[in-house]
């Protein structure tokens, strides 16, 4: 079985990556045999408060971004420099197909900003995720702080996707669902996914009447009933992501995912391009 395309790279376009690089990503694409390779880099948009207990453990990268009030305030995307990027790499490599992108970080919270942003970019793919939750007056990353169960963690998290799928915001496909897994802690019950199968099947109901496409993302990995479920609920197409923030992590655990979407009932489309379709 071939590969499919890596829709969910970051390079050092990415304000939270420091080995990223988009030259590298592409080389690894290709001595993996992708047919094509997306660069999907960071557009959040959601300030985050880090605790003061916390702050000293985050990375340099994060630390000088840090506000005297404590907020983390993610830059934008220098969309210009990324696409002259993107246009360089293309150049280079005449044999991959390389898609611009972007994933927006709870658009449906900063519409303006996202429609501005996708209004003025003719982007090839476009990402749609949670990554943090409200919390009082200021919103706080999942991945970063959390003093919340984990199983309350992540049924807010499902909720505020849920929002998300629900919303009009102006993406192609609903990312790393399963985001809240990366917090999950190791000691302490195991996660069993069928404890959130409703709250998982409501995201996923809204998703499929969206018309938007579920990625699964390797990075954790994705749970397979969560993809069972989506072919289920009548989603139509799958995507596939590494979320790699180093050229080293394009196209990880690539094999095993196409073979479980693939046990799912979802195939390849007419190219190597195109999603994976029921």
């Amino acid at each position: 079985m071939s590969l499919p395309t890596d829709g969910h790279v970051h390079t050092e376009w990415s304000w939270d990556t420091v080995t990223g690089s988009m030259i590298g990503s592409c080389e690894r694409a290709i001595e993996l045999g992708l047919p094509s390779v997306a660069f999907t880099e960071h557009a959040d948009l959601t300030p985050w408060l880090i605790p003061e207990p916390v702050r000293p453990l985050l990375p340099g990268h994060f630390r000088v971004r840090l506000r005297p009030d404590g907020v983390l305030e993610p830059p934008e995307l220098d969309v210009a420099g990324y696409l002259a990027c993107v246009e360089e790499c293309r150049a280079r490599f005449p044999g991959l197909r390389i898609l611009s992108g972007v994933e927006l970080s709870e658009p449906h919270w900063h519409r303006p900003r996202a429609d501005a942003l996708l209004a003025a970019h003719d982007f090839d793919r476009v990402l749609g995720s949670v990554h943090s939750l409200p919390g009082g007056e200021h919103h706080h990353e999942l991945t970063l702080v959390s003093d919340r169960p984990p199983g309350e963690v992540l049924r807010a998290y499902l909720g505020e996707v849920l929002g998300l799928a629900e919303s009009t915001a102006g993406f192609a496909v609903l990312a790393h669902i399963d985001y809240a897994l990366r917090s999950w802690p190791a000691e302490g019950p195991p996660f069993e996914v069928g404890e959130f199968e409703e709250e998982f099947r409501t995201v996923l109901r809204a998703l499929r009447a969206s018309g938007r496409a579920l990625e699964v993302n390797t990075k954790v990995p994705l749970p397979g009933e969560v993809v069972r479920w989506w072919f289920q609920e009548g989603g139509e197409a799958v995507t596939f992501g590494s979320d790699a923030h180093e050229p080293g992590l394009v196209g990880h655990g690539f094999t095993e995912a196409a073979a479980l979407v693939e046990s799912c009932g979802f195939r390849p489309g007419r190219t190597p391009h195109d999603f994976w379709r029921r």
